[in-house]
């Protein structure tokens, strides 16, 4: 899922004022009075077991590897599609046996009981060596196999699709056999009610090793919009690229916009980055060791989801272990984005604690014009109520006259 690390510049750091705070009030969650360290849960349609339904089918694509991370811990319910990596692919079409297979099977129930999408990923960086992949796809027989095999396997683990992770074709040949290959595994797999997606290269030259033709063969692509750029994977060459995508066929719905959760030029992982400096969670670079390393932080994420939600069908990250799984969490930013909602103490991009205020409907001509004088345009969904953190030991503070009172029971919208 990654390739080598391009040089990284002076950081471009995504910023939100405190003026923007009136903004802040449409997404947020809704919290006990005098219990700033707890927030309250906030119930989805469906229930807490059950996969929230993103808005216009919206995705969240978590990848979660055979080799870390634990399936008990993966917030399902925030997730769209979860992908199992990797299974490898043999040159003469047949597969490696499964890694771990009693964690696949654990993560098939589980995302089944949240109503989450369970894929195989197939193949990956391999060392930089896409040998089996180019040898396997060269004939018709072998891909023949490779199919075959590839449904057996579905079947036998009970997944929802195939995520295929070659990388990368190049342009010339081995794109006209990767074309051939998606073309019958898409017939194979969608006559059983199964999903093909694959994972691309983020764009350039090598983009091109993916023809137009497998648009409309695969339900969509997860692109890796990540180890590139300077800094890693910032939101100008992010958007840049993804739009190179969109501008050769490929549809909106099915451009889903991939993010890191760790860093470059060293690779460390978002947890780690947090758990060195809870700051660190709206960045995106920081010095460890004495180096400067880049990665994506909330606001960056916050605002690809934004675009995406926008211009693309959802987002994606390599990987979920690499999360905080904390009220810092990557996956919340993306779902809380998604879905408008708000979860947690609120802090500036300095990683301060931000005191707000209570907001009841009747005062929502104040709050419209307080988010307008804040540079935003509109304010929509507070419900009855809306219960705003204050800071660990303080009060929360009213303003413009708004009462900090509160009641007992939090009536949803």
């Amino acid at each position: 899922m990654f390739s080598i690390a391009r040089a990284l510049r002076r950081p471009l750091r995504s910023r939100v004022t405190i003026g923007a705070l009136a903004f802040l009030t449409v997404v947020a969650g809704v919290f006990v009075p005098g219990q700033p360290s707890q927030a309250a849960a906030l119930p989805t349609a469906a229930g807490n077991a059950a996969a929230a339904a993103l808005p216009n089918g919206f995705k969240s694509v978590g990848y979660t590897t055979s080799w870390s991370g634990n399936v008990n811990t993966i917030q399902y319910r925030k997730l769209t599609h979860i992908n199992y990596a990797f299974v490898i692919p043999n040159a003469n079409g047949t597969l490696a046996a499964v890694q771990n297979p009693s964690k696949l099977r654990s993560l098939v129930v589980q995302g089944h009981a949240n109503n989450v999408k369970v894929l195989i990923s197939i193949g990956g960086w391999m060392g930089g060596n896409d040998s089996p992949f180019e040898s396997m796809a060269s004939t018709a027989a072998t891909r023949t196999a490779f199919v075959t095999n590839t449904i057996n396997l579905v079947q036998r683990y009970n997944v929802d699709g195939v995520d295929i992770d070659w990388e990368y074709p190049n342009p010339g040949t081995s794109a006209n056999n990767f074309t051939h290959l998606t073309n019958q595994l898409s017939s194979a797999l969608h006559s059983r009610g199964k999903l093909l997606t694959a994972a691309v290269v983020s764009g350039g030259a090598t983009a091109l090793g993916v023809q137009p033709a497998v648009f409309g063969y695969v339900d969509f692509l997860n692109i890796m919009l990540y180890d590139g750029g300077s800094p890693h994977a910032n939101y100008n060459w992010t958007i840049s690229n993804i739009n190179q995508w969109k501008s050769r066929g490929l549809p909106a719905k099915k451009a889903v916009l991939g993010v890191p959760f760790y860093s470059r030029p060293t690779y460390y992982s978002y947890a780690r980055l947090v758990a060195t400096d809870p700051a660190n969670a709206n960045r995106d670079c920081t010095t460890v060791n004495g180096a400067q390393q880049c990665y994506n932080g909330r606001p960056t994420i916050r605002r690809k989801t934004q675009w995406a939600m926008a211009h693309a069908g959802g987002m994606m990250n390599w990987e979920l272990s690499q999360d905080s799984g904390t009220a810092t969490s990557l996956v919340s930013t993306i779902y809380d984005t998604a879905t408008g909602s708000r979860s947690g103490q609120i802090t500036s991009t300095t990683g301060k604690c931000v005191d707000v205020y209570w907001v009841r409907t009747a005062q929502r001509p104040a709050l419209r014009r307080d988010a307008r004088r804040a540079g935003r345009v509109s304010v929509r969904g507070i419900g009855d109520w809306v219960g705003l953190w204050g800071c660990p030991g303080t009060a929360v503070r009213p303003r413009r006259g708004y009462r900090p009172a509160a009641p007992t029971s939090w009536p949803m919208p």
